[in-house]
């Protein structure tokens, strides 16, 4: 089933990058979108922090709001908070928003709140989903708990004979962040269910939070390098989300240890990208956030005219996360700045 539905989310995110017909893609549950002809709704897509990963969704919401018919309200909390998100939705259904996906900031605490909004209109997840359980439609992206594995695979890469790590995160109460930091202690460890610290020949030193904020990140890494950075050879630094790596970085550099400490990160932040290419950064796990914003308002907009067809029949669409290292990375740099234009593709 896992193999079906990344296949399947593959075939959706080429057709929709050629350009091709949106009626003519499959979608989840296997009858195609919704027809643009059918008058226009109105949708919301709400990310979980401001960062540039999103710049690249909502150019999949405008591709999708011209195919579909539909007005977008996009919105990028400032501070990256649940509260802020609470205040977004409250606003969206008093302006009379026809479905709502959003990326949740705290899950377990934002699930009550966010199943009463899905007992008003539609309610989707993209990027991080809610627990199980939960009166949401759809979860849309990364498999996490893969994408985590696959990071686990570049730290053994890098450090074939073993060493230290350290993961950086802005927040563990975010879903996306449990499983991908799980997937990576499981790789690690060579088996499901790893705590550490120890992780076979890995040991897990810390895992360290920033609250989604850079700059703190930066100085999480500047501390974390002066308590562990001797043998840096033997040190990897991890990080979670896409603004994660160039703070790691920064604090790398303005240590002198670029090209000895480690570092493996996620996404596509265009440090990251940079830092790749210099040999300082060994490898990012991206993902494909303009299919999240695409695969999100075609959704919503098919069902806000009545049309629950375009559902996955388990309530999965997962979007393949790809692995980007020296070999490649110009290659996907290129795809990338075709995306991030305005009207792109």
């Amino acid at each position: 089933m896992k193999w079906h539905r990344t296949r399947l989310a593959l075939l959706v995110y080429l057709l929709a990058a050629c350009g091709c017909s949106s009626d003519t893609a499959p979608s989840g549950g296997g009858a195609g979108g919704s027809s643009a002809s059918a008058g226009p709704v109105t949708v919301a897509f709400i990310s979980n922090n401001p960062y540039e990963f999103w710049t690249i969704a909502r150019r999949g919401t405008e591709k999708a709001a011209r195919e579909f018919n539909a007005k977008v309200e996009f919105h990028m909390p400032p501070r990256g908070t649940a509260a802020e998100q609470r205040q977004i939705i409250e606003d969206l259904l008093a302006k009379g928003v026809q479905g709502i996906a959003i990326s949740p900031n705290d899950a377990a605490n934002q699930a009550q709140f966010l199943n009463q909004i899905a007992d008003r209109v539609p309610l989707i997840t993209q990027d991080s989903d809610l627990p199980a359980g939960s009166k949401r439609l759809a979860y849309i992206g990364t498999n996490n708990y893969e994408a985590g594995r696959a990071a686990g695979q570049l730290v053994k890469e890098v450090m074939p004979e073993g060493g230290r790590v350290i993961i950086f995160v802005g927040k563990l109460d975010v879903q996306n962040a449990v499983e991908r930091r799980q997937g990576v202690l499981d790789e690690l460890a060579g088996t499901k269910g790893a705590k550490g610290p120890q992780l076979g020949k890995y040991e897990l030193l810390d895992t360290m939070t920033d609250d989604a904020k850079q700059e703190k990140c930066q100085a999480n890494a500047e501390d974390a390098l002066v308590k562990h950075g001797y043998d840096p050879t033997h040190l990897c630094l991890v990080g979670l989300w896409a603004y994660n790596p160039p703070a790691m970085l920064a604090a790398v550099k303005g240590a002198n240890l670029q090209g000895k400490v480690r570092l493996v990160g996620f996404d596509e932040n265009e440090e990251t990208l940079q830092g790749i290419k210099d040999g300082h950064i060994y490898g990012t796990i991206v993902q494909q956030p303009f299919q999240f914003g695409y695969e999100a308002v075609r959704m919503l907009a098919a069902i806000a005219r009545g049309d629950k067809s375009v559902l996955p029949q388990d309530g999965i669409l997962y979007v393949p996360h790809r692995v980007i290292k020296q070999d490649n990375v110009e290659q996907f740099h290129e795809e990338l700045r075709k995306l991030k234009q305005p009207g792109a593709p």
